[in-house]
């Protein structure tokens, strides 16, 4: 997938100009930048939730405005910061909605299967006759990842995933982000506001700042004392534990 020229404006103000990079297929590519620098607005746009002004985002060899949406969404799955779901529905049930773009309602053997598989990745199997206001927010969190994965697209679009969590919990989603890319073969897309699980957990990152980028490359290409600086506009240092940068800011 690769975005090519993406414009968006408000009021007649632009806040994504001309913005354009790939993603890289297989990888962990986290946007990060600071508030209203445009990454939660381009991911808005690259689900199809927002709709562009200007600009090409070219998926498998397709306009991504030109694809059918049963279709897409068995390639691509979005999680947005906001999933308050008002029905009151068990955790299977939330989960089964995962496999709607190829079952419909009407579930097949083998869309029981992928929740099956989808709940126990998440190790959910004790909670999934639980009603979903019922759990924890971590819990809850977890069961919207499980129906993510019984989607099984290979593109995963999730906006501040960590969003409303302790460190416990958003320490936990960072791995579990790690091991969709790392076991399940995923290609996963982050909206992430702390740069230390964007350093820790990514392989790419893409920095925005004013609606354009800032920064694209490796995380150590990225989160370094100059560039950090630039773009967040306070002082930085960087420490190396196991090899990878983590940041402290003053």
């Amino acid at each position: 997938m690769n975005v090519v020229d993406l414009i968006k404006e408000y009021d007649g103000k632009a806040v994504v100009n001309s913005v354009s990079f790939e993603i890289p297929k297989g990888k962990i590519l986290s946007l990060i930048g600071p508030n209203g620098a445009g990454k939660s607005t381009v991911m808005g746009m690259i689900s199809r939730l927002i709709a562009k002004d200007s600009g090409v985002i070219n998926f498998e060899d397709k306009d991504l405005s030109k694809w059918k949406s049963k279709e897409l969404a068995k390639k691509l799955s979005i999680l947005t910061q906001h999933n308050n779901i008002q029905m009151k529905l068990t955790v299977r049930e939330l989960v089964a909605f995962g496999r709607f773009p190829y079952s419909g309602n009407r579930l097949t053997v083998e869309d029981n299967e992928m929740i099956d598989k989808a709940i126990a990745y998440m190790e959910l199997q004790e909670f999934e006759d639980r009603f979903i206001d019922e759990l924890s927010g971590g819990q809850r969190q977890r069961a919207y990842i499980a129906m993510v994965i019984a989607q099984d697209t290979e593109y995963v679009l999730l906006d501040e995933p960590t969003n409303n969590l302790d460190i416990y919990h958003a320490s936990n989603m960072m791995r579990t982000v790690r091991r969709l890319c790392d076991e399940l073969g995923k290609t996963v897309i982050l909206v992430l506001h702390e740069i230390n699980y964007a350093a820790f957990y990514s392989d790419y990152i893409c920095a925005f700042v004013d609606g354009k980028i800032a920064k694209f490359g490796t995380v150590d290409e990225v989160i370094n004392k100059e560039v950090l600086s630039e773009i967040y506009k306070v002082d930085f240092e960087i420490i190396h534990i196991d090899g990878k940068p983590l940041s402290v800011y003053y």
